[in-house]
């Protein structure tokens, strides 16, 4: 090697040990140590004196592998290849090390040696930190998987109806594709559970079920709820930016709940996105790719909604691939008592009362009343007459005064009258009881009815009631 060669090397290491001269004292504080070789394995800078008392003035020039036990820097200069985070045993303990080459113009001009932790015990206690801080992590991601996953399968859906049957059977085959579904039925019949059922009978299951009520978010928000938004998208915009329901529902399913609500000018937009398979959020250019199955329900017919012009034909078929179409509680009579026998059972869990059964009188009341909350409404008749009933029998007189009146009522008035006129009179009842007792405010009847305020509004046209507020 030549005198010039040597010279421009020594120059090189010079200028190295210049700088880390300079970072001494960071070291000195620091719970980690460097040494630097030159090209032949001998100690150029030192700085392990806190880990084993040896000085620098003692060490440099001396053969690196003289000074410190085990150590394989001399070995690196040679072979040129790093050795990250090796176990090393330096007087009776071990340490984390690691060891790197130096290379100028593709020559190797000496090597560094770290130790990042004074003992493992350090790493111990670091690693210790990080799976208290990864369970934590764990847990809320294992609170947020059980909000996103489907909460009711098939088995959930109870019926010995004929029509209930066939839907269920056709949910099910449904479920193993990616095809769109539409759920229609009145509020209360059970869209939302057989939504739930199709993800968790598919091949989405272990993916995410999100819901969006299209219904409850105003215009204004809809686009950003559903596709999201990008920092400084809007007044208001979170920084960072927000996740919208389909990123969230990558690789499961998302449920458009009140589909019929929708926003016409929205309903072009999810359109494109159902075409393109892409979309991008609020204030942002870059495309999305949309891997979420599309369910989406209604208490409206969409067909007449479409005829009407407030909803967009194409959409509709695009939305209407496979349609469930499930009828009203009071066309399933047959129904109603296993429906009622397998709710009471399970408020009673989760009521955590003592045991109740129906009585057959109970029973039979029940199948006379018209339902026009259907299942749902049936559930709250069956949780209340559970907290009414002092012994383990619920009797006729433990239910909602409102049903044992309307099933006297039916009793004496309906011989001569056919099944949509008994319909229309009770429906009719229903409505005035339930705006009487909201003292006239529309959206708080809909409540008690349990029926989207829309839906309110429609049958009071069909019947010729007043409906200005």
């Amino acid at each position: 090697m030549s005198e010039t060669t040597i010279s421009t090397q020594e120059t090189e290491l010079q200028k190295l040990k210049e700088s880390m001269a300079m970072m001494d004292e960071l070291w000195d504080n620091a719970s980690y140590g460097m040494v630097l070789v030159d090209e032949k394995g001998a100690i150029v800078k030192w700085n392990y004196e806190k880990f084993l008392g040896i000085s620098e003035k003692d060490v440099l020039g001396k053969p690196v592998q003289d000074v410190i036990q085990n150590t394989r820097l001399h070995i690196v200069v040679k072979t040129g290849k790093k050795e990250i985070c090796d176990v090393q045993e330096i007087n009776g303990h071990n340490v984390i090390t690691s060891r790197v080459p130096i290379k100028k113009d593709g020559k190797i001009i000496g090597a560094a040696g770290t130790i990042l932790f004074s003992d493992t015990s350090e790493l111990h206690s670091l690693a210790k930190k990080m799976q208290t801080l990864e369970d934590t992590l764990s847990k809320y991601k294992g609170e947020l998987s059980k909000l996103l996953e489907a909460k009711f399968s098939f088995e959930d859906i109870v019926t010995s109806n004929p029509k209930m049957m066939e839907l269920k059977n056709i949910a099910k085959r449904v479920a193993k594709t990616n095809s769109t579904v539409l759920i229609q039925g009145e509020s209360g019949t059970g869209k939302e559970l057989f939504a739930h059922a199709i993800h968790k009978e598919s091949l989405r299951r272990y993916g995410n079920f999100v819901t969006l009520n299209c219904a409850a978010i105003p215009k204004e928000l809809l686009e950003a709820e559903l596709f999201g938004y990008e920092e400084g998208a809007f007044t208001g915009a979170k920084k960072g930016g927000k996740i919208g329901k389909f990123e969230l529902a990558a690789g499961g399913t998302i449920l458009l709940d009140e589909i019929g609500s929708m926003p016409y000018e929205m309903q072009s937009k999810l359109l494109r996105v159902l075409e393109s398979k892409e979309f991008e959020r609020v204030g942002g250019t870059r495309p999305i790719k949309l891997d979420a199955r599309i369910i989406s329900s209604t208490n409206e017919n969409l067909e007449n909604e479409v005829q009407r012009g407030e909803f967009r034909r194409d959409l509709y078929y695009r939305l209407n691939v496979i349609k469930i179409d499930i009828p009203p509680l009071r066309n399933r009579l047959e129904d109603i008592e296993l429906l009622s026998k397998n709710v009471t059972q399970k408020l009673v869990s989760d009521l955590q009362v003592n045991k109740k059964i129906l009585a057959q009188e109970t029973i039979d009341n029940l199948k006379s009343h018209h339902w026009p909350g259907n299942v749902r409404e049936l559930r709250n008749v069956l949780e209340r007459a559970i907290n009414f009933a002092p012994k383990t029998v619920i009797l006729p007189e433990n239910l909602p005064e409102y049903i044992i009146r309307n099933n006297k009522k039916t009793s004496t008035t309906t011989t001569n009258k056919t099944l949509k006129e008994i319909v229309e009179k009770t429906e009719i009842e229903a409505i005035k009881q339930a705006i009487t007792k909201a003292q006239g405010n529309r959206t708080l009847a809909a409540q008690q009815l349990n029926i989207h305020r829309t839906s309110l509004y429609k049958k009071m046209e069909k019947y010729g009631m007043q409906i200005e507020d």
